[in-house]
């Protein structure tokens, strides 16, 4: 009875944990700078061509608002000379921002910038395994996705989306008036939960925002009987005048973390009162594709 337990708690983190990053990461060139999805995280990395130097990341730090009192450590874990620096932001009430940032020196004895940016729990193992991959030039091409976008992978499944979406940030798709969406696939769903609670506690704390209602209802996500966090909010004041350039007067939003193809994902998704809405589904087209509420 032991070795069965054994088997089956080992079965258990297999099935749920993700472990290979190059599984998680989505990839997009854009305007000289390389912009990463990964764990909830957002990340750029970009090259200088200063030195590596006093004088050569002076400029960079500056650029970065890295002060002379700010403390960087050598990252050990690194395969070249670096500067590791962490710095935390008030986003909004008690959520702060981590921002990671890891000035390395490349093989041709310039400065690489490596910014992570997360709300919530960091995982510095994850950061350098992937420093490391960038510095060394091992991502591999089909994890980098086109900027102009007719079709999405989701999870490993291809989603057609046609002329009218467009990403807004990396792992972001917006379609006027057919809804929007955000998603990250993660090491473990624990994280994946952590990442929706993120960014509706962001969304609550927010000033200019008012939570008109919140519950939680049944749902089929990519084909997987789970449960949503639906919200709707309402603006006021700044965020009020910007909705009604486009006629909305509130949001809905779905939020979602589960365990799909065996990718643990978290995902929300939102659309205007305004938009274009199926009055069987209740739901716009884009959000169709991947979601049902029954």
């Amino acid at each position: 009875m032991k070795s069965l337990k054994i088997i089956l708690i080992f079965t258990s983190v297999f099935a749920f944990s993700q472990s290979n990053i190059f599984d998680r990461l989505s990839v997009l060139d854009n305007n000289g700078k390389t912009w990463y999805n990964i764990d909830g995280y957002s990340i750029t990395s970009e090259v200088f061509n200063n030195s590596f130097d006093e004088k050569g990341l002076k400029k960079i730090f500056k650029k970065h608002n890295i002060t002379e009192t700010d403390l960087k450590i050598r990252d050990e874990k690194i395969d070249f000379n670096n500067y590791f620096i962490t710095k935390k932001q008030n986003i909004a009430g008690n959520i702060f921002q981590t921002n990671n940032y890891y000035f390395v020196e490349n093989p041709n004895n310039t400065t690489t910038v490596v910014w992570f940016i997360k709300n919530g729990i960091t995982d510095r193992e994850t950061e350098e395994e992937l420093v490391n991959k960038i510095i060394n030039n091992q991502i591999p091409r089909e994890n980098f996705v086109q900027l102009q976008i007719q079709s999405i992978d989701f999870v490993g499944r291809k989603i057609e989306l046609g002329n009218s979406c467009y990403w807004s940030y990396l792992n972001t798709v917006q379609c006027p008036y057919f809804g929007e969406m955000n998603w990250s696939i993660h090491k473990t769903l624990e994280d994946a939960k952590q990442s929706i609670e993120n960014q509706f506690n962001v969304t609550k704390t927010r000033k200019s925002t008012k939570i008109a209602s919140e519950n939680i209802v049944d749902v089929e996500f990519e084909g997987v009987p789970t449960k949503a966090k639906k919200v709707i909010v309402e603006f006021t004041g700044v965020n009020s005048a910007l909705a009604g350039m486009s006629g909305g007067k509130s949001l809905t939003v779905y939020y979602i973390a589960e365990n799909v193809r065996n990718k643990n994902i978290s995902c929300v998704m939102s659309f205007w009162n305004n938009d274009l809405i199926n009055p069987d589904t209740k739901l716009p087209p884009l959000l169709e594709k991947v979601m049902n509420v029954k």
